[in-house]
């Protein structure tokens, strides 16, 4: 019976914390090349932003995309908070009218919000 009781306080808790929290950002896939899904209101949050804020696109010789590495001129920002506290990991660049997260560890490319 104590089995049981425990069992089911456990299954409570882990139930109530998930549904606490919501998801904003789902990595796919593995590696450098994990692909990071950003829900639609956190995507025009981020279009807004670069709007707002007048971000000015860097220019580079190759053109930044989704698996490649940005090249080590190019300075990374710091993705504001607004942005989804799942995002913060990320720096972002701003090139091309698009908007490219970058993982700051390996500076690879992962998403491409356009």
């Amino acid at each position: 019976m104590k089995k049981l009781m425990l069992t089911c306080a456990a299954a409570a808790l882990i139930s109530s914390g998930a549904l606490a929290q919501s998801t904003v950002v789902t990595t796919t896939g593995t590696g450098h090349a994990a692909a990071v899904q950003i829900e639609p209101e956190y995507r025009t949050k981020i279009r807004t932003y670069v709007t707002e804020h007048k971000v000015r696109p860097v220019q580079t010789r190759e053109k930044i995309v989704v698996g490649q590495p940005v090249p080590r001129e190019v300075e990374l920002e710091a993705v504001p908070a607004d942005w989804g506290p799942s995002l913060t990991r990320y720096r972002y660049v701003y090139s091309g009218e698009r908007v490219m997260l970058v993982d700051p560890s390996t500076r690879t490319v992962v998403q491409e919000i356009d």
